[in-house]
């Protein structure tokens, strides 16, 4: 194994503590971050880290299978449900979506402390 491609769909304040994480790990290629929003602490991570990022979920879906993990961290569940979709109408059996709660998970344990996100596990 050479390492993980991920791709992360939100960029808010939880995405951006995954993120520092995820830039300081040598096997991790982090491949785009997409937010709807420009202006926000993930986006502007990535930026300075020579991540590209996009508006639009839509341009990390197309690259497809090159994706190993990717991160849903916008807590909305249409998303989710978009992301699910794309998945199966393209067959891509390869890239694995992460749910937010991993996330939380991730970013806790790395604190020490129990993180609160946005996201509800209702809707997953």
């Amino acid at each position: 194994m050479k390492g993980f491609s991920i791709g992360i769909i939100g960029a808010g304040q939880a995405a951006t503590e995954l993120l520092q994480q995820l830039v300081a790990a040598k096997f991790v290629h982090i491949v785009a971050v997409a937010d709807l929003k420009t202006d926000t602490p993930g986006i502007k991570l990535a930026e300075e880290h020579g991540i590209p990022t996009t508006t639009n979920m839509n341009d990390i879906l197309k690259l497809g299978e090159a994706i190993d993990i990717l991160i849903d961290v916008t807590g909305v569940c249409e998303v989710r449900n978009q992301l699910r979709q794309y998945m199966s109408e393209t067959n891509n059996k390869h890239t694995v979506i992460m749910h937010e709660r991993l996330s939380a998970l991730m970013v806790s344990l790395a604190k020490g402390t129990l993180v609160d996100m946005k996201g509800s596990d209702d809707t997953y």
